[in-house]
C-alpha cells in the first residue's frame, strides 16, 4: 500500500508541477489532530510527519541535491532523488481487530540470588528482545542488564503467549514484562518500607538499592530485600513469600510508526545500472529502548526493500517453468550495492502502551522500496518516464535510454 501511495504522490507532484516534498507536506495531518481517524476508520495514535520530513531533507541536503541534479542534467548525466513518507501499522494486538488472541503474557521472577528471570510469550528471531527486555527490567529495578535472563520459546516454562509478528514483540510483549515488573516493585517497596520503618509511598528504587525518598542514608540493598522476601521471617504480616508476577497486556489499538526516506541514484548511461549514492532514513518508532537494535532492524529492512526495488523477481517462462529457482538465478543485493546508510529519528511516543513504543520491524522495507523507485523515475524524467514497474533492473533502464532521447 505504501509503495502505491508514494508512487501516486510523485505522479501527482509531477502533474501539478509541485516539488515531491511539498505535496507530501501539504497532505500531512498536524500533530494536534491526533488521535487521527482516517477515512477508512483506522485511528492513528500519534505522529509528527512534518518533523520527520524536515529532518530527512536537512540531512540529505535536499536543496543542494536538486541544484546538483540540474547541473548534471545540463551535462547529460542523470541523477534522481526519491522520497518516501510512510506510515506503518504495528503492535498487532487488539484481539477484536486481529481475530482473537492479540494479548501477550510476561512473567518476571526475582530468584533467591538476586538474579532476574523474564519469561515471555514472544519469540525473538533477530529482533533482540533478549537484550531489550533485560534493559526494561534492569532499568526498573536499578540493577545491571547482565543480571537479567530472558527465557522464550520453551512451552514447558512459558505456557502462555501469542508470538512475534507485526512489530509487536516489544510494544506488546515488552509491556507485559514491564507491568509484571511494576507489580514486583510495589511488593518490594512494601517490604523495604516495613524494614526501614517508612510508608511504601516514601520508598524509591536507586542503583542496587531501595531508599527512603529525600534520605539516601536510610536504604537497603536490592539483594537484601530479595533475601527477606524468600526467608519470610521479616515480611510484613499477611504477605506471601517470593517475588514473582505475571501480567497479560491487551493493547487498546495498533501503533503507527512513520518516517521519511530520501534516496539518491545515478544512472550509468552505457549500462543502465542505477547506483545508489546516498540514502537517508529518518524513522519514528516512538520511544527507543536500545538504539543499536533499532538501527540494526532498519539496516536489514533497507537492504531487503532496496533488493525488491532493484533486483529481486520471480520469473517463469512461457511454459510456467520457474527460471529463478536458486540464488544462481535469483538476484539479491550485496554489500557493494549500497552506500553507507545515514540514519536518524524523531521520537513521538505512543499513548497505546505505557512505554510509549511503536515498533520498527518493517520500517526499512516499507520506506525504502518507493524511495528507490521514485529516485529512478526522477532520474529518467528527462526521457518522459513517469513510471517503471519493479524491479527497476539495469536492462529495463538501458532499453529506455536507447529508445528515447532526453528533452
Amino acid at each position: 500500500a505504501t509503495y502505491l501511495i508514494e508512487r501516486i504522490m510523485d505522479v501527482a507532484a509531477q502533474k501539478l508541477k509541485m516539488d515531491p516534498a511539498e505535496i507530501r507536506r501539504k497532505n500531512f495531518p498536524q500533530p494536534s489532530e491526533f488521535p487521527f481517524k482516517t477515512s477508512g476508520g483506522v485511528i492513528y495514535d500519534s505522529a509528527n510527519y512534518e518533523a520527520a520530513l524536515d529532518l530527512a531533507l536537512k540531512k540529505a541536503n535536499y536543496e543542494g541535491l536538486r541544484q546538483k541534479q540540474a547541473e548534471l542534467r545540463k551535462q547529460g548525466k542523470y541523477m534522481g532523488i526519491g522520497l518516501s513518507s510512510y506510515v506503518e501499522i504495528c503492535s498487532a494486538g487488539p484481539s477484536h481487530a486481529v481475530g482473537g488472541g492479540g494479548w501477550e503474557a510476561g512473567t518476571v521472577r526475582i530468584e533467591r540470588t538476586g538474579k532476574v528471570s523474564v519469561l515471555t510469550g514472544v519469540s525473538p528471531h533477530g529482533q533482540g528482545q533478549e537484550t531489550s527486555f533485560a534493559q526494561i527490567v534492569a532499568d526498573e529495578f536499578g540493577i545491571e542488564p547482565d543480571d537479567v535472563v530472558t527465557i522464550h520459546g520453551d512451552t514447558g516454562r512459558v505456557p502462555s503467549g501469542i508470538g512475534t509478528f507485526g512489530s509487536r514483540g516489544t510494544s506488546v510483549g515488552g509491556t507485559a514484562v514491564y507491568l509484571a515488573a511494576q507489580d514486583l516493585k510495589e511488593k518490594m517497596k512494601k517490604i523495604a518500607a516495613h524494614l526501614l520503618e517508612a510508608t511504601p509511598d516514601k520508598i524509591e528504587f536507586g542503583i542496587g538499592k531501595l531508599l527512603v525518598k529525600g534520605n539516601s542514608g536510610r536504604s537497603i540493598n536490592f539483594k537484601d530485600v530479595v533475601t527477606v522476601a524468600y526467608n519470610a521471617v521479616k515480611l510484613p504480616r499477611g504477605m506471601e513469600p517470593g517475588l514473582e508476577a505475571t501480567r497479560f497486556f491487551e493493547p487498546s489499538n495498533f501503533t503507527f510508526p512513520f518516517g521519511t526516506h530520501v534516496c539518491v541514484v545515478e544512472i550509468d548511461e552505457e549500462t543502465g545500472e542505477p547506483r545508489i549514492t546516498k540514502y537517508v532514513a529518518v524513522d519514528d518508532c516512538g520511544n527507543v529502548i536500545n538504539p543499536l537494535l533499532v538501527e540494526g532492524q532498519i539496516h536489514g529492512g533497507l537492504v531487503q526493500g532496496i533488493g525488491q526495488a532493484l533486483h529481486e523477481e520471480v520469473v517463469y517462462d512461457e511454459n510456467g517453468q520457474l527460471l529463478t529457482g536458486s540464488l544462481m538465478d535469483y538476484a539479491i543485493p550485496r554489500a557493494h550495492d549500497f552506500p553507507e546508510f545515514e540514519l536518524d529519528r524523531t521520537v513521538t511516543p505512543s499513548p497505546v502502551n505505557p512505554l510509549g513504543l511503536k515498533g520498527v520491524g518493517e520500517a526499512g522495507t516499507i520506506g525504502s522500496t518507493p524511495a528507490v523507485v521514485n529516485a529512478v523515475v526522477d532520474a529518467l524524467a528527462p526521457f518522459g518516464i513517469t513510471h517503471i514497474d519493479m524491479p527497476v533492473r539495469s536492462e529495463k533502464i538501458w532499453r529506455i535510454l536507447k529508445g528515447r532521447k532526453a528533452s
